[in-house]
């Protein structure tokens, strides 16, 4: 399977959920040094529940896109429910396989996101090895 499917190229040109949000609760950046990429995650909460996830980024197709696919799951998932996501959800979402050169640019987004939760919960961040391992 083609490393840059259709769904990737979609979201890396056409990305949901990147932009600004002025309501956000809690906000978390997260870079991967191998390779540049970036991610800042916002998200606006209601109790324990994300209301909204907004996000802003630059890198590869596969980081970026993997960051618009996880956005698009994370209206109205619990906190909890998004901190026990595992890799296999983010490798599920991208539709391709990713080899090890590539993985830390596909679990950027999961790592900001756990990160950002960690940060609203007052938990220290989680390392990449801790988001790597949790299948």
């Amino acid at each position: 399977m083609d490393l840059y499917a259709d769904n990737i190229l979609d979201h890396y040109r056409n990305p949901r959920n990147k932009g600004p949000l002025p309501k956000a609760n809690i906000e978390h950046t997260e870079l991967n040094a191998n390779c540049g990429d970036s991610l800042s995650l916002r998200l606006s909460l209601k109790g324990k529940k994300i209301e909204e996830a907004r996000w802003q980024g630059t890198g590869c197709a596969i980081s970026q896109a993997g960051m618009s696919l996880l956005s698009e799951e994370l209206a109205g998932m619990s906190l909890k429910d998004a901190a026990a996501l595992p890799p296999s959800r983010i490798y599920g979402l991208l539709g391709v396989p990713v080899g090890p050169r590539r993985t830390k640019c596909a679990l950027l987004c999961l790592h900001a996101l756990k990160n950002t939760i960690h940060k609203h919960e007052g938990k220290p961040p989680q390392s990449w090895t801790e988001t790597l391992g949790q299948e």
